[in-house]
């Protein structure tokens, strides 16, 4: 897996040609399940996808399932939800590189581009959306990974695009 800067992956993206064009997963890294969300063809809009559950032993099963939606989706890059702290390296933070680097050393995911993105707040914006419905706790926390994969890969894609529009008037 290749690290690239938030707005070159997606100045990389536009770069290709329109049939070349793939669209973009958003992650959600948690300690027990990995939210996933995928963009749309024209990399605007987010929707939920599914949710993976994460165990150290299963990593390699977890790499097999990203080279299926890589090759099923269409799939061009990783964007994944980092929770950003300016005075601390929180230990959320260690578990999402952690990841990265435990799927990175799998060989499966080699030439897979990915960028992290702020994941301030998603998961309790999604949990307090939830709480009214009073949903069985295992449903809801699936709802809340994949909602907030979705939150995260959302605010990448209205950011770059913005940027993009911007540029586009200069």
């Amino acid at each position: 897996m290749q690290y690239v800067k938030p707005l070159n992956l997606f100045q990389n993206l536009l770069k290709a040609k329109a049939l070349e064009r793939g669209r973009l997963l958003g992650l959600d890294v948690g300690d027990k399940y990995v939210g996933l969300a995928i963009s749309d063809l024209d990399n605007k809009i987010a929707s939920p996808l599914s949710v993976l559950i994460r165990k150290k032993t299963n990593i390699d099963l977890m790499a097999s399932d990203f080279q299926s939606l890589i090759s099923e989706l269409s799939l061009v890059g990783f964007i994944v939800g980092y929770p950003f702290d300016r005075q601390r390296l929180a230990p959320d933070a260690i578990q999402v590189k952690l990841f990265i680097d435990d799927l990175s050393k799998t060989g499966k995911l080699d030439g897979v581009k990915y960028t992290f993105w702020d994941e301030c707040f998603t998961s309790k914006n999604v949990e307090l959306l939830l709480k009214p419905l009073s949903l069985h706790p295992i449903l809801a926390k699936t709802i809340v990974d994949k909602f907030a994969a979705v939150q995260i890969l959302q605010a990448y894609l209205d950011y770059v695009n913005k940027k993009e529009k911007l540029e586009k008037a200069r």
